[in-house]
């Protein structure tokens, strides 16, 4: 069974059609780009995902990573294929020429990074996760030396980047961490403390790795009000840009994961030697303004591991649908012939599923990637406002939905391939393990309904909110001008305006006494504008396709197309009114788990 990674062809539905990206290659930034060069970019990084990097899938996360010594091995399968990636700048699509990247539109650069992690997240890794991310906070906060020092050799990945945040006694509690940086006459500082979860702290495919550190200058503020930003290399870079001594800066031990066990999670210390030498990044106390710079990409790159999981997952099962014989089919008589498992109701219903997921999700990234665009293309300040602050206010959302759906979906697959699924002779089992870390790391779940409800529904007294449900009410408006959609278009209205009244609730509790009633609800409640934004995704689909339609496509379009208002059918009719329900227990506000005793949660 041949491996797919995605459908190409929905790709470029939501790419050309649904968002209608044409229009932003008229800006001048984009001016070198043109439908075809982005096509031609598109169709050779899908020949790279599966040709290159998918062979290194099984084999990676046999293999692992290896420590010892402070040296942290990454398995050897990964190395020729990261070079190759390196060689053809496949790690800097999306980044502006001045920082040496390709300066390709974010909607190219989002589907690449789609196809590559598709393949083989843990691999990708590397190349995506951290170097980028680094380049980019130096890039808009350092000086002219770090940026002249730094950037370039992290955006042609021959130096790796990292993010030490995490403290053994501050995981998501950032404010408590401990370590600590003491300035010195030359202006640099010492650092000293201990950071653990850190993603490619330590590895052996760059000759060295740049690390952004959060720590607290002696005397300054308790909690995040007083944590600073410092750029620490693994070795010292001299003026003429070749590499100088080792700093103090050594990884302790890897993770043993559940998944994504070719990337190396690493346990890293500062100090040992009490020579760990640190240089501040933007001004003394800004630390947390500036990681967040690093933090929304990451979290957009992790709600899109999820994206990526649920594509290859729900390609591998559709596929071994079609192929795998098994019993009659319902209604023929007892001696009919075995049927493909495709033509058995449940499994029909299971990849519908699956696939409304895998297709709303893609379609909510790039919904992301253009108000991104928007936000700093458009000339008009309305529009760039308005396109910011509905991308600030669904990051949290992305981030969390996908990552959760794009699990659920691995686990549906693996329910289509049955016993053979939980076995290693497929790989829909790797999948499952290395795509639950998507809910985890970059702010788990929890942590990302709470800055939903906490931050982001009260961003300019909730207008933020109100612009991305008017937003809605056009595609529900342009629903009702098209029969064959009116009824759906009826339903997910209904949601919409049970999502609002929730909405006003739940805010208003948060920030009155029943505030913690509130936060206990507040995942549910991200969920459910989740499943709002994958209804409208689907809806907004749904008309894009009958319209085309009525231009009398090729029969191969006409399927494709009425699959389209199908998968929205399918989602409105059976997951909204599930998604109705939870969003009436939210609304009762039931305070049981807030009230129960800590002693009634029993297991002593």
């Amino acid at each position: 069974m041949a491996q797919q990674l995605m459908d190409k062809r929905d790709l470029e539905f939501v790419i050309w059609e649904q968002f209608k990206n044409e229009e932003l290659l008229n800006f001048e930034k984009y001016r070198a780009f043109n439908k075809k060069t982005c096509n031609l970019i598109l169709n050779e990084a899908g020949k790279i995902a599966v040709r290159e990097i998918l062979p290194t899938l099984r084999e990676g996360d046999e293999t692992g990573v290896s420590f010892e010594d402070g040296v942290v091995k990454v398995p050897e399968c990964y190395i020729p294929v990261f070079n190759i990636l390196r060689e053809g700048d496949w790690g800097n699509v999306g980044l502006p020429p001045e920082m040496g990247g390709q300066g390709a539109p974010g909607f190219v650069a989002g589907a690449v990074t789609e196809y590559f992690s598709a393949a083989n997240f843990s691999m990708v890794n590397y190349l995506t996760m951290g170097s980028n991310g680094t380049a980019l906070i130096i890039q808009l906060f350092g000086t002219e030396e770090q940026k002249k020092k730094y950037v370039k050799k992290l955006t042609s990945v021959e130096w790796g980047g990292t993010m030490l945040l995490t403290e053994p006694n501050a995981g998501s509690d950032v404010g408590a961490l401990e370590t600590t940086a003491v300035k010195n006459a030359d202006g640099t500082y010492s650092l000293t403390g201990n950071k653990i979860f850190i993603t490619n702290g330590e590895h052996d495919m760059c000759e060295n790795i740049i690390h952004p550190v959060l720590a607290r200058i002696e005397g300054a503020p308790e909690g995040t009000r007083g944590i600073s930003i410092f750029i620490v290399p693994k070795y010292f870079v001299n003026d003429d840009g070749s590499l100088g001594e080792r700093n103090d800066i050594w990884c302790t031990g890897v993770e043993h994961k559940h998944g994504i066990c070719g990337s190396a999670t690493c346990s890293m210390t500062m100090g040992a030697k009490g020579k760990c030498t640190g240089y501040l990044l933007g001004e003394e106390n800004q630390g947390m303004k500036i990681m967040f710079n690093m933090m929304n990409e990451a979290r957009m790159l992790t709600g899109l591991q999820g994206t990526s999981a649920a594509s290859a997952t729900y390609a591998l099962a559709v596929n071994y649908a079609r192929e795998r014989i098994q019993t009659r089919e319902l209604g023929q008589p007892h001696n009919a012939p075995s049927v493909a498992i495709i033509n058995h109701p449940d499994v029909r219903r299971n990849l519908l599923w699956m696939k409304s997921y895998a297709n709303g999700m893609r379609s909510f990234f790039h919904y992301m990637k253009y108000q991104q665009e928007i936000s700093e293309l458009s000339d008009k300040e309305e529009e760039r406002s308005l396109a910011r602050s509905i991308f600030d206010l669904l990051t949290p959302v992305f981030k969390s939905y996908c990552a959760n759906r794009g699990y659920d979906v691995c686990v549906q697959a693996m329910q289509v391939f049955g016993g053979v699924g939980y076995t290693r002779d497929y790989p829909v089992e790797q999948y499952v393990r290395d795509c639950k870390i998507a809910s985890i790391y970059e702010g788990t779940c929890g942590i990302q309904a709470m800055d939903l409800l906490g931050r982001k529904m009260t961003t300019q007294n909730g207008k933020a909110f109100l612009r991305f449900i008017d937003a809605i009410r056009q595609t529900i408006s342009e629903a009702n001008g098209i029969e064959a959609l009116q009824d759906l278009a009826g339903r997910y209205e209904k949601m919409v305006e049970k999502l609002c009244e929730v909405a006003k609730k739940i805010t208003a509790n948060a920030m009155g006494k029943q505030f913690k009633t509130a936060y206990a609800h507040s995942l549910p409640y991200l969920d459910c504008m989740g499943d709002c934004v994958m209804a409208w995704m689907l809806l907004w689909r749904a008309i894009v396709a009958d319209r085309q339609l009525k231009d009398n496509p090729k029969k191969k379009d006409t399927i494709f197309y009425n699959g389209q208002i199908k998968t929205a059918e399918f989602f409105i009719r059976t997951v909204v009114p599930t998604s109705m329900g939870r969003m009436e227990g939210i609304w009762d506000q039931s305070s049981a788990a807030i009230e129960m005793e800590d002693e009634a949660f029993g297991c002593n």
